[in-house]
């Protein structure tokens, strides 16, 4: 339509009068429109008006395509070329787009006839359709990828936050719970053991003679015992057991589902591993005794810092019957 610019179509263009032109196109079947090189219409026939859809006709002419489609219009708007494609209108009526082939050809003035044909041939539909699955099935394939990296980042984070948690819960020295963490767990335990009417016990202890050790070897070698008397309370303790570093030369475990009897059973245990086995640190072996004072929680009548302090006038009990022992809350 129109392409073919040889002396015979000169000949039929010039015979016809403005008027003339007028009428042959308003009725011709496809929508006619003149724009300029940004899109802006111009002016159009009537089958354009009656294709369109409810956009004002002094709009752009991307506003009836997709989106996705703007840019690639712009760009053979430019061209100053013959351009010919087939993709999607907004047809006025039609509940979705519909099948087009659009036509741009340039003009005087950097301007250009834009030409769009509804599709009826079944070869035109039949591409048409193959081109819109092949969209459909790249964007599942895309789809499916950024689900694939989200869920990734997802679990990336996941671990970065239990990562967090774990070492914000942690003593940087004894890599046992710190003091913050001690309180939570068993602030926890005591509600539990309240809801259930169930035994709950807590030791706490001492390292003896702390002070002599750092002023006899040095703060470096102080910090090595804490770390390898650490290690054997740990080692030392019940699975559901849950030590912690109270502070300083100071430890708490947390004796769930256990009475004083047990927890006492345990404290003599432990005095007996660490007063047993000397630390070897450096060039130094070093005896370490330890002072354990045992709590059971009094139903009705602790809380978890009377139960804490009921348990440390324990160890200090065991202080002042000699060390290397442990003693029994009143």
């Amino acid at each position: 339509m129109f392409i073919r610019y040889n002396g015979y179509m000169n000949n039929f263009v010039s015979e016809l009068s403005p008027h003339d032109v007028e009428r042959v196109f308003e009725q011709i079947n496809a929508a006619l429109a003149l724009v300029d090189c940004q899109g802006r219409l111009l002016a159009w026939n009537t089958s354009f008006s009656a294709c369109t859809s409810e956009h004002s006709t002094s709009e752009n002419l991307d506003l009836f395509f997709p989106e996705a489609e703007r840019p690639d219009l712009h760009t053979r708007l430019s061209s100053n070329s013959v351009e010919q494609w087939t993709g999607v209108f907004h047809a006025r009526g039609e509940a979705a787009a519909v099948a087009f082939t659009f036509r741009l050809i340039p003009v005087s003035g950097g301007r250009a006839v834009f030409i769009a044909e509804r599709v009826v041939s079944d070869s035109v539909l039949q591409g048409f359709y193959e081109y819109l699955n092949d969209q459909i099935g790249n964007l599942r394939i895309d789809v499916e990828k950024y689900k694939k990296v989200i869920h990734a980042k997802e679990v990336e984070l996941q671990a970065v936050i239990t990562q967090s948690k774990e070492v914000s819960d942690m003593d940087a020295l004894t890599y046992l719970f710190n003091r913050r963490a001690t309180i939570r767990e068993l602030q926890a335990e005591v509600l539990r053991a309240v809801r259930y009417s169930s035994s709950l016990s807590v030791s706490i202890i001492d390292v003896d003679h702390f002070k002599a050790i750092n002023d006899s070897y040095g703060h470096p070698v102080g910090d090595k015992v804490l770390q390898q008397v650490a290690a054997q309370l740990r080692d030392g303790i019940r699975t559901p057991d849950i030590i912690g570093r109270y502070g300083g030369e100071e430890f708490i475990i947390i004796l769930p589902n256990s009475g004083v009897d047990a927890a006492g059973e345990q404290a003599a245990r432990l005095c007996k591993i660490i007063s047993a086995n000397p630390l070897h640190i450096k060039e130094h072996a070093i005896p370490v005794t330890i002072s354990v004072g045992v709590a059971e929680l009094r139903i009705g009548q602790d809380t978890w810092d009377t139960l804490l302090n009921r348990a440390d006038d324990a160890m200090y009990n065991a202080k002042k019957r000699g060390r290397n022992c442990w003693v029994q809350a009143e």
